[in-house]
């Protein structure tokens, strides 16, 4: 039976307090509260298994908001004498202890923490301090490789994410052309690999890739703002990254290409669309 992670288990028998399920070599309890209109003794279901307050595996039908492994942005409901209870979708509250705290957590508010299961109690519980979960060893990843990212939380130098749920990386912040909070999750791109073991990513494509989606984006931006934008190469890169949410050096290489393809005009009030 995989504790804190999703099972496909048979069910075997019906009891007065929900449906026993099966993996063949274990059983684990579905309380009526989950157990669906209509089944049959021999079907399969699909379930999120976990440990309910008296530590003991039990099935459930709720979708979790993080698993086994994983990280997630979730949100304090209580705090006692043994740490914080975060909200993740279930009955029973995860379980944070104060030693797994990278800060004293707070109630109502939301942290990152990533998801596993104590060897010492074999408990689920979860932790705030996430570096320990990452290691930038034997990193296979290449250049220009699109990846999942999530926001870990942002410093003087820039925004620091976790690569595919397994490395750390770094997005510089005159290089985020877009407003990003902790625990959001997009897309990015491998920038750069260093001897180090540092990684540093970007929001967007790289090199001639990225060129052509932000020339549709700036093409959109004309249509819609009837053929002109009041942006050419001597605007202030502020402005160009507000309303395009792009740098200047990727807005120029941009309207370049367009500009080559004939489909605007570069004047001094700005680029105008050639209808």
């Amino acid at each position: 039976m995989n504790i804190g992670q999703y099972n496909t288990l048979t069910i075997d028998r019906e009891t007065k307090v929900g449906l026993f399920l099966t993996n063949g070599k274990e059983d684990v309890l579905l309380p009526n509260k989950y157990v669906p209109h209509e089944y049959e003794i021999g079907e399969e279901l699909i379930v999120f298994v976990y440990l309910d307050q008296e530590e003991r595996p039990v099935a459930t039908t709720l979708e979790p908001y993080i698993k086994l492994n994983e990280f997630g942005w979730l949100r304090v409901n209580y705090i006692n004498e043994f740490g914080a209870f975060l909200d993740w979708g279930l009955e029973k509250d995860l379980f944070v202890p104060f030693k797994e705290q990278a800060r004293p957590m707070e109630q109502g508010k939301r942290y990152l923490v990533y998801l596993y299961m104590d060897e010492k109690t074999n408990r689920l519980v979860a932790s705030s301090k996430t570096n320990q979960f990452l290691k930038n060893e034997d990193i296979r990843l290449e250049k220009n490789e699109e990846v999942d990212i999530i926001i870990s939380h942002i410093t003087d130098i820039g925004i620091n994410v976790i690569i595919n749920e397994q490395y750390k990386g770094l997005i510089y912040k005159d290089e985020a052309f877009m407003e990003v909070k902790p625990g959001q999750r997009h897309k990015g791109y491998i920038k750069t690999i260093r001897p180090d073991g540092k990684i540093d990513v970007s929001l967007q494509k790289l090199g001639y890739q990225g060129i052509e989606p932000n020339a549709e984006k700036i093409l959109s931006e004309l249509k819609a703002s009837r053929g002109f934008l009041r942006l050419n190469d001597n605007s202030d890169p502020e402005d160009i990254k507000s309303i395009l949410q792009m740098s200047k050096k990727t807005f120029k290489k941009a309207i370049g290409l367009l500009y080559k393809e004939k489909l605007i005009e570069i004047k001094d009030d700005g680029v105008h669309l050639i209808k």
